[in-house]
């Protein structure tokens, strides 16, 4: 227990109890507040005829076509995953997250002693791999802005794989090994919830935490649903591809023979997508962590 700090009474959370210090008690308010405003969301009559419209054009694909192009986007992401877990640059990253915690307490080796540390210190490793991976998603999105067709094509699996990465990223400063079978899921069905349409990410985050308390998290063998997309999430490509359309027509808009209206709409159009991902994806880890800390307190 840390030096003035008193265990508070039990208290109940969306159905979990809690026993907490006062900075985890007060961090669980805040997520529940976050969790009540976050996901709230009303469909506007443009959106609803928007989305009316494209499943409309899904459903002439049939339901044979719909489940071939779902699998094949799951077996895609699946892949591009296990190639960012195994790339040197993933391994380096793991390496000076280790480094990192270092600092806080000499004894860690590997990344899953991460879990040793306060949520204080988890929370500012956290913070500093959104920050960087944030202002990556920055810049591609400014370099996409010049509106070159090969740019505006790469635009697509380069936002998949910073935010990948950045879930993952995440998922490691709070101590969870995304090379685990369960954890790499995880990882998936967050991604998949933070790129949803907003008004579909509550049942979402709901499904994903009742998937959690399933069984234990540690397991050489991931035993649930490996299902990762639905029909719901190709909104989110098509929404990328309006994206690259708004900025072909903008290319022509030269200031001093740069494009500077596209890249500043590749830019925060970027910049806002990955912010979400990753306030969503933190907010995940901050309350598995409170969570398993209360079980260990039984």
């Amino acid at each position: 227990m840390e030096k003035g700090i008193h265990i508070e009474e039990t208290k109940e959370y969306g159905g979990y109890s809690f026993m907490l210090t006062e900075r985890e008690e007060k961090l669980l308010q805040e997520i529940v507040g976050w969790e009540e405003t976050y996901f709230q969301y009303e469909l506007s009559d443009v959106k609803y005829t928007y989305q009316k419209w494209l499943q409309a054009g899904m459903d002439q694909l049939g339901t044979k076509r719909q489940q071939k192009m779902l699998a094949t986007i799951d077996s895609f992401l699946f892949h591009l995953q296990a190639m960012i877990q195994h790339s040197q640059y993933q391994e380096e990253a793991n390496q000076r997250l280790i480094t990192q915690a270092k600092v806080f307490n000499p004894s860690i080796e590997k990344i899953e002693d991460i879990q040793s540390l306060s949520l204080e210190q988890m929370n500012y490793i956290a913070e500093q791999q959104m920050a960087k991976q944030r202002l990556v998603s920055f810049g591609q999105g400014g370099v996409s802005g010049f509106g070159g067709i090969i740019l505006l094509g790469l635009d697509v699996p380069a936002m998949l794989i910073i935010n990948m990465r950045a879930i993952q990223l995440i998922a490691l400063s709070y101590g969870y090994n995304v090379k685990k079978p369960f954890e790499m899921i995880a990882a998936l069905k967050l991604f998949h919830l933070a790129t949803l349409p907003k008004e579909m990410q509550a049942r979402a985050w709901d499904e994903l935490w009742a998937e959690m308390g399933n069984g234990p998290t540690d397991e050489l063998f991931y035993e649930g649903s490996e299902e990762i997309t639905d029909i719901s999430w190709i909104q989110q490509p098509v929404s990328q591809v309006v994206k690259a359309s708004v900025i072909m027509l903008l290319r022509k808009k030269l200031i001093q023979g740069i494009p500077l209206f596209g890249m500043a709409v590749g830019a925060t159009v970027n910049y806002s997508f990955s912010r979400k991902i990753t306030e969503v994806a933190q907010k995940f880890y901050q309350k598995r962590q409170l969570l398993e800390r209360d079980r260990k307190n039984e």
